[in-house]
């Protein structure tokens, strides 16, 4: 028994590494999209969204920052510029929004993965104990080598 405890542990063991690599992608979409609505569009930026003889979009700046300065190239009027700005910010918005809601379903399936692990761990260390160990080397026991062991 303590052995398919050890197996169970160490798919948990696997899960949690997965949600880790997911939760770290929801992250980086998160900072990304953070970076994407600010780099660009700072106070002197701004001041030159108007003035269109020294426009210029820098490397890196925000689709944001594209778009208003695309629109006052155009020509566009103040309202065209603000509509370019809007969708721009809508379709980010909702990208934090989806990024955001993602990473807390990840971390919430995490904190529920490990409160298993826990329980997991409590089982094992008392079959372990039962079969002879002591306390000490159920909890130092390799889980993996003891799935392993019941794999054969």
């Amino acid at each position: 028994m303590a052995r398919q405890l050890a197996g169970e542990l160490a798919d948990a063991f696997e899960t949690d590494r997965g949600l880790a690599e997911q939760l770290t992608g929801a992250q980086h979409r998160l900072q990304a999209a953070n970076d994407d609505l600010w780099s660009g569009l700072h106070p002197d930026a701004l001041g030159l969204v108007y003035d269109t003889a020294v426009l210029g979009v820098s490397q890196g700046s925000s689709r944001v920052a594209e778009e208003i300065l695309d629109a006052v190239r155009a020509g566009g009027a103040a309202a065209d510029v603000e509509a370019a700005a809007l969708g721009e910010l809508q379709q980010l918005h909702w990208t934090i929004h989806r990024a955001f809601s993602e990473y807390q379903r990840i971390g919430e399936d995490r904190r529920h993965l490990a409160a298993e692990i826990g329980e997991l761990i409590a089982q094992m260390v008392s079959e372990l104990v039962a079969a002879g160990w002591t306390e000490e080397q159920a909890r130092q026991a390799d889980v993996r080598a003891l799935a392993a062991a019941a794999a054969r």
